[in-house]
């Protein structure tokens, strides 16, 4: 989860409130579920202390801030919204002063890009730490480190406008970086600078890289590896910057800078607007003018809202409750509630979104305690009872189990298994690359285990009993969740004939027959593989592990393993 470091001076005054019982504090903090983490309130009141605060919900980036905390606690409290007349939008054109351009030569390896210029009084020390802070969050938590969002803060007196956004030979462009005295080209850069070395990987590969310069010709940045020593140092005193967005995610983008235009507004600074103009269709249009106002309404009815609070709650005071959640909400029969979400927001996916800050905004303990009405008994399920029976076979077969989780990267569930990403879920916003997909099969994490054992005697074997998800078209939401048991063996000598008897054992004592086909799974070596079917429907899969997967998890033994479907064994 993340964490923030606010100071304690600038965190209050933006609130509008100062605290100094810190039960008080926590307890108002729970309206953006955050947790007060540290706060040395045994220091002197004039001295610069800082407040650590820990938020909880992974969903709100504008949270991550101490202007953005600061706002969603003074609304509350108030429920004054603040307004951002800077914002343009489909149905609001505004003139911008500032202009970049972006080139139809990043379409490929990163596209998109939003800015804004900002003016204001001269940046403090505690301001500049809180703006580098804000920029690091949300390029490594929501921007899923720097590769879908990330952020670059740059001296405007020094930048001769337009700006221009395009891509290069990594190998033919020079500058001087942040941290150095010397020219490096881009290559160098990510081979030998700190920062190019951490965030090598978004760009190595790439035969074209992205570049930000002035009309001079002379480079802001790098993105999203490292700004330039001279255009691309902001310091303490400055006055007017300039903030560009750019990343893999369009959405994201444009929404990490409003979030920061926002922040800024709201300690003061004038935000400029900056037309981008594309030489590319993107899905606002090729010339959009930022900080840009993107997100549509979204609706509930009171009665839903009341079904899933198990409330009485009416629209008046639903409405108000999202109002304190600062969200301009309002109803035209008297059932409907209709939201628009603010500037800084972009959360509300389903209905059940405006229901969760209609909760938080009337108060959890607004809500009376009530005791169950009806009496019932706990008792496991039919596939909960036959998933233990296979555990505990396969613990007599020598078996060692295993627990993983349910979501993880493309790389392993994809790329190192041989399987196309595209037959995998993927989550619409995942808050990081590392879990990006639903896995559809227990053997990646059998495999990783196995990639990090090797200096365990052996055999190795390991087995896990979970849930995956798999597509199917017939389904209501085109996926359908099963129980699957996966098992893996691994030694000098594990082969198709171990595993099969493996598999015969356990079929045998779960009393259910089966017969198996060659299979050809991408996963397995070329005939040394077969499908199980039971019932004449397939229920599974085991042979020998390919050669490339072992490699592509670095297991440097033989391994054979399976998968069987425990939902349709059950069925049948």
């Amino acid at each position: 989860m993340p964490k923030i470091e606010v100071n304690e001076e600038l965190f209050f005054r933006l609130a509008g409130k100062t605290w100094s019982d810190k039960e008080a504090f926590e307890q108002d903090l729970t309206v953006a579920k955050a947790e007060l983490d540290e706060w040395d309130t045994s220091l002197p009141a004039d001295s610069e202390r800082t407040i650590k605060i820990e938020l909880n919900d992974t969903n709100r980036p504008d949270l991550w801030s101490t202007a953005g905390l600061a706002r969603q606690l003074r609304i509350y409290r108030t429920n004054n919204i603040p307004s951002y007349p800077f914002f343009a939008s489909q149905k609001k054109k505004i003139a911008a002063p500032y202009r970049v351009v972006v080139e139809r030569s990043v379409k490929e390896v990163r596209p998109w890009l939003a800015g804004f210029v900002a003016k204001g009084p001269a940046i403090s020390d505690a301001l500049l730490r809180d703006m580098i802070q804000t920029q690091e969050k949300l390029a490594w938590n929501f921007g899923r480190k720097r590769k879908g969002v990330s952020i670059g803060i740059y001296r405007i007196s020094l930048i001769e406008w337009p700006v221009r956004y395009f891509g290069v030979d990594p190998d033919k462009v020079s500058f001087v970086p942040l941290q150095e005295t010397r020219r490096m080209t881009l290559s160098q850069i990510l081979e030998e600078h700190p920062k190019g070395i951490e965030y090598a990987s978004i760009l190595k590969g790439k035969p074209i890289h992205p570049l930000l310069t002035d009309s001079k010709g002379r480079v802001l940045s790098y993105p999203p590896i490292i700004n330039s020593a001279d255009l691309g140092a902001v310091q303490v005193g400055d006055t007017e910057v300039f903030i560009e967005v750019t990343g893999s995610d369009y959405p994201s983008v444009a929404l990490s800078s409003s979030i920061m235009a926002c922040d800024l507004a709201d300690m003061g600074f004038e935000i400029k607007n900056v037309q981008v103009d594309y030489e590319y269709d993107t899905p606002f249009g090729s010339s959009i003018v930022f900080p840009y106002y993107f997100q549509g309404e979204i609706s509930v009815s009171i009665e839903e809202a009341n079904k899933l609070l198990g409330s009485g709650l009416d629209v008046a005071q639903a409405i108000d409750a999202l109002i304190r959640m600062g969200l301009c909400a309002y109803s035209e029969d008297g059932r409907t509630i209709r939201v628009a979400p603010p500037e800084y927001r972009n959360d509300f996916l389903h209905p059940v979104d405006i229901v969760e800050d209609i909760m938080i905004g009337h108060g959890l303990e607004n809500f009376p305690p009530e005791r169950p009405r009806d009496f019932t008994i706990g008792r496991l399920t039919p596939i909960e009872r036959f998933s233990r029976k296979a555990k505990g076979i396969m613990v007599g077969l020598g078996y060692q189990e295993m627990i993983y989780n349910y979501l993880g990267s493309g790389k392993d569930y994809a790329e190192k298994m041989q399987i196309p990403a595209s037959a995998l879920v993927k989550i619409a916003n995942p808050m990081t690359e590392n879990y990006e997909y639903v896995r559809n099969s227990p053997l990646p994490g059998l495999l990783q285990t196995e990639s990090v054992s090797s200096k365990a005697s052996y055999p190795h074997r390991t087995f896990e009993v979970g849930k995956v998800v798999l597509k199917d078209a017939e389904s209501n939401y085109g996926i359908v969740t099963r129980q699957y048991i996966g098992f893996l063996t691994s030694h000098a000598q594990a082969d198709y004939n171990e595993i099969a008897s493996h598999v015969a054992a356990l079929m045998y004592f779960l009393g259910k027959e089966y017969t198996v086909r060659e299979a050809s799974d991408p996963r397995f070596v070329p005939g040394r593989q077969v499908e199980v079917l039971a019932g004449g429907k397939r229920a599974g899969v085991f042979g020998e592990v390919h050669p490339a997967v072992l490699e592509a998890f670095g297991v440097i033994m033989p391994c054979a393993a399976g998968e069987l479907d425990l939902d349709m064994l059950i069925e049948e």
